[in-house]
């Protein structure tokens, strides 16, 4: 997957390229985007490093990096959601479920969730959905045209954190004419280019895309810690599973069989 983005996400250090890490032959390690996330001990550089408030539990800071961080930020920093808007979110994975509590804390109005799984249309209303649609129960409806049905013309924001080509062409075309926003979460795993009707973006609809949903960490992220704190966000939603450091491949297995949205690692916590 890496290798196939269009940017370099590593080997090594931020600055220098070199690497902290070798195993037990002696040969080099490379860390992922300069993290090592699962690592015990780490060194990364002062770029990657954020300061939180002692005071803010470890289970909620790490909720706070890629995924929930990503799309509190997209429907908060970069779409800018607008108090009384409508909001249409594809996909209700971690994501998704996070830019929904992003859009709640903004004040949108109407929250819709698009997912295939009938099951995230009471997980979604935990998260600030206000509305599901299940694209499989629309008969011959196009899913866009549900969409504009519904918000009266077509949603203010639209969100797609699936990574289809296909779904993201649905979710411009559910943006409102004029001034809707598509903004792109989702990393099209298979490179397919994305198809948009050209005569849309001479009303003004436009699409944007986002990395870390747009928010500047050194700054953003204790802010978002602090609203996890008063409950303004409630992230912690999103913790379906914890294990130790030793279980890493069944937070692995259960996240491909999407059985959990975060499964806390904990470095210190001994298999049971």
């Amino acid at each position: 997957m890496c290798s196939a983005l269009p940017f370099v996400v590593g080997p090594g250090m931020r600055r220098d390229g070199t690497t902290r890490f070798r195993d037990s032959q002696g040969e080099p390690l490379h860390d992922f985007l300069a993290v090592s996330s699962f690592s015990q001990y780490t060194v990364v550089d002062v770029n990657q490093v954020v300061k939180v408030d002692p005071a803010v539990p470890p289970k909620l800071a790490c909720l706070l990096g890629c995924g929930a961080g990503t799309g509190v930020g997209a429907a908060w920093r970069l779409a800018k959601v607008q108090p009384g808007s409508s909001v249409v979110i594809f996909g209700l994975g971690a994501v998704g479920l996070s830019v929904a509590q992003g859009a709640k804390m903004c004040g949108a109005a109407k929250i819709i969730g698009v997912d295939l799984n009938p099951d995230k249309e009471e997980l979604g209303k935990k998260f600030g959905v206000t509305d599901f649609v299940n694209p499989s129960k629309l008969g011959e409806s196009p899913l866009s045209q549900v969409i504009i049905e519904m918000t009266g013309g077509g949603a203010d924001y639209c969100f797609e954190c699936i990574g289809v080509a296909s779904v993201m062409t649905e979710a411009f075309r559910s943006a409102k004419q004029g001034n809707g926003k598509t903004v792109i979460l989702g990393l099209e795993k298979d490179g397919k280019p994305i198809s948009l009707p050209s005569i849309e973006f001479l009303f003004g609809k436009c699409v944007m895309g986002s990395l870390f949903g747009g928010i500047k960490p050194k700054t953003d992220i204790p802010i978002l810690a602090k609203k996890c704190m008063s409950k303004e966000l409630e992230l912690e939603k999103l913790i379906t599973h914890e294990v130790g450091l030793q279980e890493i491949n069944t937070a692995f297995d259960l996240l491909l069989q999407g059985k959990s949205l975060r499964c806390i690692i904990w470095m210190d916590k001994l298999a049971a």
